[in-house]
Parts: C-alpha cells; structure tokens; sequence
C-alpha cells in the first residue's frame, strides 16, 4: 500500500474527506520524523513504538574493489519495534 491508497483507505473509514485524511497522514509523518530526529520515540499501544538508534562506526568493503577497506562513519538510524497486538494479528 502506498500513501495515496493509505489516505483512501482513511478518508473512507474515517468519513473524511482525501484532502483532510492527507493532512492527517502528513501530519502524522512529520510529527514521527520531528520527535525521531529530536531523540524521542513514539509509542502507539498495540501497534508499535518509532525509535531512532545509533549504529556505530564500522569497517567496511569498498564494492568497487572488494581487496580496500573503507571506515563506514556512524549514523542513526530510524528502528520500529511492533508491539504485541500486530505480533499476534499476523501469527494467524
């Protein structure tokens, strides 16, 4: 599912128009994006919590020449954790 089919599919359950179920899907994003980017995660019960993680500094292969080695330089990263209930909403 891609966001136009995503906005669809909450305009129609939720009784809103697609421009307004737009915005709350933009809204959303950049509320996740803004509290990821600030060190914070956001937790929806059932569903999942956004967290942002460090991954470390590492040495790496140059795909070009796979005999050089390359230092990969440390980033962060977004991660997803899903909660129980879509744990359990897939097993079956």
């Amino acid at each position: 599912m891609n966001k136009a089919e995503l906005v669809e599919h909450i305009a129609t359950k939720v009784q809103l128009t697609k421009k307004q179920a737009e915005e709350v899907v933009d809204a959303f994003t950049g509320i996740v994006m803004a509290t990821l980017k600030s060190r914070g995660e956001v937790t929806i019960t059932g569903f999942g919590t956004f967290l942002a993680r460090d991954r470390a500094a590492r040495m790496g292969v140059n795909p070009q020449n796979p005999s050089e080695k390359m230092q990969i330089p440390a980033v962060t990263v977004p991660k997803f954790k899903a909660g129980k209930a879509l744990k359990d909403a897939l097993k079956s």
